[in-house]
This record gives structure tokens, sequence and C-alpha cells, in this order.
């Protein structure tokens, strides 16, 4: 049924109830919203004595019907059919908790226009910029437009008394505008959108060169154990991938387009900030179906998004399983801070917001932070900082058991003190032993120590049975015991004390790690992460990518923390390929989504030459040797082909034969007036004068973008004239 008629058909039953009208005879919407929040017998009557009302916004379960109420309530709110209120509603973005505004409710959820529908979300140019053609007529003295093809053959002269017209076809350039399905009013549209997808162009890249894929590995499971690169839209590659890869990916780590409006997303500005909020929703959405129940994502962003991102991703991944925001330091700021009289700071850190699928289940890794123990000790030095690892133990001396006392378990503490210690500084034993600083370091380094201060009740407990002893606390104090519970549980545990409030020695060997014959001293990693090379990036993967390529190193940290050597690594908005350059050297299985046009000559042969040994980036710290695969597919297009037949074109009389062609076998803009067009615009002079190349782009923008790729079922269809390899190694992909 047409829009409008359903619009009319709803106006015309509501008008049985009179409570929901106003004295001006028009809609009362608040109003019958809130009968609908109280599921008003008489409201949900006349709903449902019209079929197709009752088909729209009801489940029958049984002999009864189920209201879908918030489905409803979109609707109405969405496109307000009844009450005009629709250019109220489509610019309105804010904070909303179910059917509360945020001042009524703790759960806060992100509301948005559009917010339930599906945007494909698809681009022909990096920088979304799509042209259009609008015919222009202006006198001879004002300034002209840029009108397409060659002035003699658009210039028109006109007299109109003494002036002169000037007419033509102006070229004009918008960011895309976007078709939105409706879940609830366009399921058929959205069910064949992110139906499977057919596969064509399939190559598998190899040590030994590019070869034939004839078959596609599987484990026992029927999961499948290639690493893929795939050319197409992400949502629609995402949909395709479920079927085999639901609940098999352990990470995703994506770093999407951040809308600052200079970036790769270039969408309509009516509507940018929504748009991108749904672009993201969407694919979010499916992106947690392919995720393992112990899986984790990793998304990248600047701060222009951040915050709705962390909302958004509360909303679709839930609450309870966020993890942690990261701020990473993605560039270095040379010269003083500040974008000028503004005095806006300038931007050098990025964000990483972490997300589980299930939290109770996943298991990131600790991360640790390693400096050479002697380059630290200098750093401290430089910046004024203490460093307080000066004491070495030589003796702990005699022990001569003191006292006990019990722990708060009832375990015995003996309390000894010990004869003899001897304790010297660092600084004592280099003149003593005429070494250097360093090499007491590491001649030393398990006897190395400072004091503290811990809050533990064991320490109290010694001192105060110390001080109830009356014993003099001017020597070296060690305990010993059992304990029946926590890390030392059931192991003989010593430590020692000194002075007359018990300061704990802690020792340098418990923070430090000895790596091919240096030692490190390691700190737990935390939420702000820096010390990667931003300097050589442009030389990472031996390819130049202008938009800008994230540290190989960082996505080592990130896969390290959340994945084991197999793991299944995804990443749908690929770039320069650093996510799958690096799962590829650590030794993942990784999944690569890319629709532009440089995924082959740019991803592709970055992945190439880490199969030949590249040794930029990470490869010296995994002592990588080259060697691995991977499989290369492209969603197979449609209406691309349609693309390729009017650029063929060598004249305009085949331009109009292939008209019908198109409109016959192609799916068409839903814009475009097709009688017009045909009729009229593509038979009179000012089109017939235009350049052919013109008159190809002119072809072109009628094709609909939203109607690109082949669906899986449909793709034995002879008109598609997909390959009988492509078929057979789809169908073998899909079984």
């Amino acid at each position: 049924m047409k829009k409008e008629k359903f619009k009319a058909i709803l106006a015309n039953i509501l008008k049985n109830d009179r409570r929901i009208w106003t004295e001006e005879d028009e809609l009362d919407q608040i109003q019958l919203l809130n009968l609908l929040d109280k599921y008003d017998g008489n409201i949900l009557k006349i709903f449902l004595s019209d079929e197709n009302i009752r088909e729209s916004f009801f489940i029958k379960i049984g002999e009864s019907y189920v209201f879908k109420h918030s489905e409803f309530k979109f609707y109405i709110e969405e496109h307000s059919p009844l009450a005009n209120s629709y250019s109220e509603y489509i610019n309105r973005i804010g904070l909303a908790g179910g059917k509360r505004y945020l001042k009524d409710s703790d759960d806060i959820v992100l509301n948005f226009p559009f917010k339930d529908c599906i945007l494909e979300g698809g681009q022909s140019s990096d920088e979304g910029m799509e042209p259009y053609f609008e015919f222009y007529e202006g006198t001879d003295g004002a300034k002209t437009p840029e009108l397409i093809g060659e002035n003699e053959h658009v210039v028109v002269s006109k007299r109109k008394g003494a002036i002169k017209t000037v007419t033509g076809y102006e070229v004009k350039k918008s960011k895309r505008k976007e078709v939105f399905y409706n879940e609830v009013l366009a399921k058929d549209e959205i069910d064949r959108l992110l139906d499977k997808k057919a596969l064509t162009n399939w190559k598998r890249y190899t040590k030994e060169g590019i070869k034939e894929v004839e078959e596609i590995k599987k484990d026992d499971e029927g999961t499948i154990r290639e690493n893929l690169i795939i050319k197409g839209n992400n949502l629609l590659a995402l949909h395709s991938l479920k079927e085999k890869f639901s609940g098999r990916v352990k990470l995703i780590y994506i770093d999407p387009p951040y809308n600052t409006g200079s970036d790769s997303f270039a969408y309509n500005d009516r509507f940018n900030h929504s748009t991108w909020l749904i672009f993201m929703k969407n694919r979010l959405e499916i992106a947690k179906e392919l995720l393992r129940d112990d899986g984790v994502i990793f998304v990248q962003c600047d701060d222009n998004e951040q915050a709705y991102l962390k909302v958004l991703m509360d909303e679709v991944f839930r609450k309870e399983n966020f993890i942690n925001i990261i701020s990473a330091k993605m560039k270095n700021i040379a010269g003083a801070s500040g974008g000028g009289e503004d005095k806006r700071f300038k931007k050098n850190i990025e964000y990483l917001t972490i997300f589980a699928k299930n939290y109770s289940l996943c298991s990131l890794k600790s991360t640790y932070e390693f400096t050479e123990i002697y380059n630290l000790i200098q750093e401290y030095k430089k910046n004024n900082i203490s460093w307080k690892y000066t004491s070495i133990l030589f003796e702990s001396g005699t022990k001569v058991q003191i006292a006990s006392t019990v722990d708060g378990e009832g375990n015995e503490i003996k309390i000894y003190k010990r004869k003899n210690s001897i304790i010297k500084s660092i600084s004592q034993v280099v003149k003593e032993e005429k070494l250097s600083e360093k090499e007491v370091y590491y001649k030393y380094i398990n006897k190395i120590f400072t004091t503290a201060m811990p809050q533990s009740s064991i320490r109290i407990r010694v001192l105060e049975k110390l001080n109830e002893l009356k014993i003099d606390l001017s020597d070296l104090i060690s305990i010993q015991y059992i304990p029946r519970s926590g890390k030392n549980k059931g192991n003989l545990y010593e430590q020692f004390y000194k002075g007359d409030k018990l300061r704990l020695f802690t020792w340098l060997a418990d923070v430090v790690e000895q790596k091919e014959e240096k030692i490190y001293k390691k700190d737990l990693q935390g939420t702000f992460w820096d010390g990667f090379n931003l300097n050589n990036l442009s030389k990472e993967g031996e390819v130049i990518f202008e938009s800008g390529k994230k540290p190989e190193e960082l996505i080592k940290k990130i896969i390290e923390v959340s994945t084991e050597p197999n793991d299944i690594v995804l990443d749908y908005h690929l770039g320069s390929g650093t996510a799958i350059a690096v799962a590829h050297k650590m030794k993942r299985q990784y999944i690569g989504i890319e629709q532009m046009n440089y995924i082959e000559n740019i991803v592709c042969e970055r992945i190439k030459k880490v199969i030949d040994n590249d040794q930029s980036g990470i490869s010296k710290s995994v002592n990588w040797q080259g060697g691995g695969e991977f499989i290369y597919c492209e969603l197979a297009k449609w209406n691309e082909n349609a693309k390729e037949m009017i650029l063929e074109c060598d004249s305009v009389n085949k331009l109009i034969v292939l008209f019908d062609k198109l409109y016959d076998k192609y799916f068409l803009n839903y814009n475009l007036k097709i009688k017009e067009f045909k009729e009229k615009i593509i038979r009179e002079d000012n089109f017939l004068k235009l350049d052919l190349n013109d008159q190809k782009k002119m072809f072109i923008t009628m094709l609909d973008l939203n109607q690109m790729y082949i669906n899986k079922d449909d793709m034995d269809d002879a008109k598609f004239q997909l390959s009988k390899n492509d078929r057979e190694i789809t169908k073998k992909f899909y079984e």
C-alpha cells in the first residue's frame, strides 16, 4: 500500500475517537500517545477494526493480537503523518531512556531521527560527493555558473528585447542523500538489502603468487579457516558473514570515519550527526552478533563523536559490558599549543572505546610497559623524580625468634630479629667495588629494595605485638607464616621490616623482568597509551595512504591483550589494512572489509608484502619471517555493470537505446522521473548538444546506489552473468 493512502486510512479511522481531536479538528498527538501508553481499550479496538493497521502494528499469537506499541510510536514520531510535526522531530537529537526523558530515568539511551532505520551507507567516492545536473537559465550579464560541456555546445542566445539569455545544464555536487529503510514499514526492502550476497573475483594470494580459489578451508565445525579480504559495502558484507561467523570472532577493531566534516563520512549535512549514529548503530548491531561470547570490540575515534559513541555502545552492547576507554597518543605536537586566536588545544589524543559481548566471560590480559632499568633511573633524575630503590640487603643476618602472633584467619605469624644484618646504599657499593651505578644494579638486582608503609593487617598485628612486648625495633625484623588463602596460599611466606614503624621491604626484583640480558622495570599499563613510533608511519607496510595510518604497535597491543594465536580478528573499516597486517604477523585469522577502490592496490599489496616478509612496523619485535596467505573476493555488483555499459557507449544514440535496457533490467534512482527523462530531456537540444562524456555522467546519476549488489539466492539468474566458478565458490563459502 502506498504511504499516503496508509496515512489517510489511519487518520480516518482515528476520527472515531473524539478524545484525541482538538476543537480545531486537529489530531492531538500527545493525547493519542498517552492513551496508547495506557493501552487504552477503545483506541486498540479502533486499530483492530482495520485490516491494514492490524497487519502493520499487531502480532497475532494464537487467537490474540499483541499491539506493537514502540513501532507505532516510532511511526508517528518519525513520519508525523497526522500532526505535521515531522520537521520538528527530524532535527531533535537528545538523550532519552525508553519512554522517559533524561530527567526521569537512570537508563540512558541515545535518541535521534531515523534511529530505527537501516542506512546502507554506500559511496562511490571517498569524499561521498555525488554529481547531479540542474537546468540553468540566466541573463548574459549575470554571473554564469560553470556549465557542463564546451560553451559553444551549451550557451544558447535568445532575445528578450535587448537582453541576451544563457541556458544550459549546471553541474552540481551534493553529499549523498541516503535512503533510510524503516524497520517496520519497509521490511521487504530491508530483507533483500541484508540478504547474503554473491561473491566474485576470487583470488588466493600466496608466497608463490596469486592463484585461483578452488576450495574454502573449514574446520570440523564448519567455521571458515581462511584469511579474508572482502571488497564491498561493509554493512552488507557483515550480514553476508553472519551465517558462517556468528559467535566466532574474538576481536573486532574498527577505525571508522570520525564525522569531522573533512573525513570520508560525507553525507547530507542536514542529518550528518544522526546519520553517523545510524551508520554506526546498524554496523555495531551485526558486529555484536559476530562476536564470540568472550569476545571484545575496540572502536577508535577522536573527541568529535566519542561521547555519543559511548552512549550508543551502552545501548547496543549494554552498559554492564563496558570495559574501558583508552586514551592513545596519535600525534606529536611541536611548537606552541593552540590553533591561533581561538585558543583551542591541538588534538593529539584519540580514544579506544572497549566493550565485551559478555563482561563476565571476557578475559582481557594485563599489559605492562617495560623500560630498561638504568635508562629509567636516568629519566627519573632528569625529571627530578625520586628513585627510591637505592639500598642493598647484603646480609639478612641470623634469625632469632622473639614473638608470634596470628593473622585474621588464625594462621601463626612467627616474628624474628635479624642479628648482624648488613645494608648498604648503591652509592656506597659503587665506591667500594669500583663499579658503575648500572653495573651495581645488574649485579645486585635480587637484593635491592626500598621501604614502604603498607596498610596491611599483618604489619599492624606484628607492630602491635612488638610494642606490647616493648621490643627494641632498631634491628632488622622479619616474619614467616603460611597463609591459607590468597596468591601465597600454602607456601612459606617471608617479609622484612625496618624501623620503629616497621616499614616493609619491597624488592626491585619483584617489579622487573630480565629479557635478552637486559633488566626492564615493568609497570601495569594504564588507560593512557603512548610510546608509538609516530614519525615513520608513512613507511609502515610500504604503502602510501593519504588518509593516515594507525601504528602497528598500537594494533599489536590490542591483539596481545584480547586474543590468542588462530583467534579471528575482524576489521570492517580497513583503511590501509594495518589491523589485518598486524593480525597476519601475529598468526591470527582475520577478516577485512573495505568498499573503496584502493583495496586492491593498497590493502592487498600491503598484505602481499607481509607474506613476502615485510620488515616494517612490528616485524622485528615478533620475529616475522614471512609466509601465510589470504583470499580476496568482492560482493558481486549489479548496477556497477550498468555503469560500465554507459561508459562504453560511443554515441548519444547508443545511450538512448541503452535507456530502455537500463529501465527494464537494472535499478534506477527512485527519484528519477522516468517518463520526463525519456520523452523530454534526452530529446531536447540542450541535452543533445552536450559533450558525450557529460551525457554519460547524466545517465550514471540515474542509477540507484542502494541496489548495487547481487543477492546470493539470485545469482543463478542468467541476467546477472556471474561466472560458473564464482557461483560455485560462493556456494562453497556459504555451505
